[in-house]
């Protein structure tokens, strides 16, 4: 490494504490240390050259260094960086609130903004509840949320206390308040242990047993429609979310949606509710919303709700939550640029060649020994390894092999991030053909590398066998 590179990584492991990050292993190990971007590639400051391979975090949209977002956030700050929207406003947060309102599921019309997923999720269920309790008069007759076995819905209290996941939820326990659960829907791993082609999804049915016993404690369900992100990149049946809307309106709870991941075109539509033509009463979006630029979110809610906060001051309706830096016009500024792209450049539309190209490719991740299931809504796929296919054995944690994996597939010109080992496949969605191909080519030799596993042929560029 040059001497910048190896100054930077010095102050890097004496200065930063990495988000989950085993900071023992990283003080250990040599930092990549990314310098610039440039559509979906990256480059380290060795000048070395990386797909993007989970999209920065899943965010990045049109690609590093789009030029029109660029100019909007140029334009922008010529004007002002900063303002509060307690008690004033501004015209990109505006304008903003407007676009959204006209693109979100028909009846989302009132926008709440904040810095993050985890913000907006935390947002909407304060929202639910006290929208519920102002209807029931000032008493808390119904205090309890359901959400999905290995839901991830973000890191402050509020939004873990939904989560599900053992190991990144589990040491806050005491912290939370109670939840209660339904079964996701992992067809590969069924904790109800059915067959996903005779089970008629059953685990809606378990949703509904709790509903039938405590609906009347139920403020709303929560959920990731269609693929459950940190949890393991679950895709969930066909019919599974408009089943859960369905219960919702039976039950007459209210349905909040997080599409923080599953947003502004990943799945192939612009909102994942759309397959099902399933309108959530709140709904939560960030990531993509900038196009992976700036930190921004928005909490959408329904007239219905909207309205019983309206009242007298003395009759405290008001809803007390509010963020520094919310509705920030840069960051509004950059969303804008962000939607114009998907406007003139039909991004949806033009992604689906590129969606079919990875279900092609995903073929070929399932012809190998040590692949359990390649699973893929969009342009979003999850790639669980394991140690014995015929059972659906787990590699001993200790192996990290999906860590290995991405190692691998870094040290050829990949940059990706496994949940434990399922390894995520997730570019931006300016990706192009010829980058897929690359990016698949190497994550194949990179899992036959890693699990030494020869049993699938190399693939041609045009991503056949």
């Amino acid at each position: 490494m040059t001497h910048r590179t190896d100054d930077l990584a010095a102050k890097d492991k004496k200065y930063l504490w990495h988000p989950f990050t085993q900071m023992k292993d990283w003080l250990d190990g040599e930092p990549l240390i990314i310098e610039r971007g440039e559509g979906a590639k990256l480059f380290d400051t060795e000048g070395r050259e990386y797909i993007d391979g989970v999209a920065s975090l899943w965010c990045n949209i049109h690609g590093h260094r789009r030029r029109e977002i660029d100019d909007a956030i140029r334009e922008q700050l010529g004007r002002i960086a900063h303002s509060t929207m307690l008690g004033l406003s501004g015209p990109p947060a505006i304008e903003l609130a407007e676009r959204l309102a006209g693109i979100a599921p028909l009846g989302l019309t009132k926008v709440f903004y904040s810095d993050s997923g985890s913000e907006a999720v935390e947002i909407a269920l304060k929202i639910a509840f006290q929208a519920r309790l102002h209807r029931d008069g000032g008493r808390a007759k119904r205090t309890k949320f359901l959400a999905l076995d290995l839901g991830y819905h973000g890191d402050t209290l509020g939004s873990v206390s939904v989560g599900g996941i053992p190991l990144f939820h589990g040491v806050y326990k005491p912290l939370l308040f109670d939840v209660l659960r339904a079964p996701a829907p992992y067809c590969y791993r069924c904790s109800l242990g059915l067959e996903p082609r005779l089970c008629k999804m059953a685990c809606l049915d378990r949703m509904e047993d709790v509903l039938a016993a405590r609906a009347d404690e139920v403020i709303a369900v929560v959920m990731e429609p269609l693929v459950q992100g940190a949890g393991g990149m679950i895709v969930h049946p066909e019919g599974y979310l408009s089943g859960v809307r369905a219960l919702c309106d039976k039950y007459g709870v209210l349905l909040i949606c997080d599409e923080v991941a599953v947003g502004f075109g990943r799945t192939g539509r612009m909102f994942a509710c759309e397959h099902e033509g399933v309108r959530p009463d709140i709904m939560a979006v960030a990531k993509g919303l900038t196009g992976g630029y700036l930190p921004l979110a928005a909490t959408l809610a329904t007239e219905g709700i909207y309205a019983v906060f309206l009242g007298e001051q003395t009759e405290h309706k008001t809803f007390f939550h509010g963020h520094t830096y919310t509705g920030n016009a840069l960051c509004c500024a950059a969303a804008l640029a962000t939607l114009g792209i998907f406007e003139r450049e039909r991004t949806v539309e033009r992604i689906q060649p590129r969606i079919t190209q990875l279900a092609r490719w995903l073929k070929e991740f399932r012809a190998l020994d040590h692949v359990g299931d390649a699973r893929q809504r969009g342009l979003m796929a999850g790639i669980e390894l394991v140690q014995d296919r015929a059972t659906k054995a787990e590699y001993d944690p200790a192996e990290r092999m999906g860590a290995r994996v991405t190692k691998a597939a870094r040290e050829r010109g990949l940059i990706t991030r496994p949940l434990g080992d399922v390894i995520v496949v997730m570019p931006p969605l300016c990706i192009s053909g010829d980058e897929l191909d690359r990016m698949m080519t190497i994550l194949l030799e990179s899992v036959r590398e890693a699990t030494e596993d020869r049993n699938s042929p190399r693939m041609n560029a045009d991503g056949h066998g």
